[in-house]
């Protein structure tokens, strides 16, 4: 059986994530690899990335329990500019090991973005590139935001009821973040915290 490898924030994990994996899923055994950023071993939040590795494990296992695996190797390791530029770069290589690691049969990677599938292309990760949901985990974030600060949103109408829950369970996460402003880079299509980057 194929391995459906999908790349992907999950911050939160939302009802556009939940229906691209079920689609894998009816043909592949599906892996699933939320990106994680570390500095000195400790995984880096923020706006942008609110929600730890641990709590997008169990928004995924609280939808899908076993019947997917979920794995923490698409990890990037402080200074993020190291594994710059792609290709050139040894670090760069390092995460195609890592999200290889122990798949000795056919795979593809999942992307929704056109410059990250590029990317993958590079890098041979076989990526098939899937027509992006209409609702975004960045405009799903935003309304949380805006919840946390006393606004009427309809956040959870684009969450499953079991992530509903833990999000509801960690509001303070969210308050944490609400305020804060938001440091990111992009780069290629990928985003990478400014802490850390160089």
């Amino acid at each position: 059986m194929t391995i459906a490898i999908y790349l992907a924030h999950l911050n939160p994990v939302t009802k556009a994530h939940v229906e691209i994996i079920n689609e894998l899923k009816n043909y592949d055994e599906v892996r699933v690899l939320p990106v994680i950023f570390k500095i000195d071993g400790k995984e880096i939040n923020s706006k942008s990335f609110p929600f730890s590795y641990e709590l997008r494990k169990k928004m995924l296992q609280s939808v899908f329990d076993d019947s997917i695996s979920i794995m923490s190797n698409y990890t990037f390791y402080a200074p993020f500019a190291k594994y710059m530029p792609p290709l050139i770069s040894p670090y760069s290589w390092n995460i195609k090991k890592q999200i290889l690691d122990g798949i000795k049969t056919d795979y593809f990677t999942y992307t929704g973005d056109k410059a990250e599938a590029f990317v993958l292309r590079l890098y041979g990760l076989n990526p098939k590139v899937g027509k992006r949901k209409e609702t975004s985990a960045s405009f799903v974030k935003q309304k949380l935001f805006e919840a946390a600060e006393g606004k009427d949103t309809d956040w959870e109408r684009h969450v499953e009821p079991e992530v509903v829950k833990i999000i509801h369970d960690n509001w303070d996460v969210v308050k944490k973040f609400a305020n804060s402003p938001d440091l990111t880079y992009r780069v290629l299509g990928m985003k990478f915290p400014s802490t850390g980057f160089w």
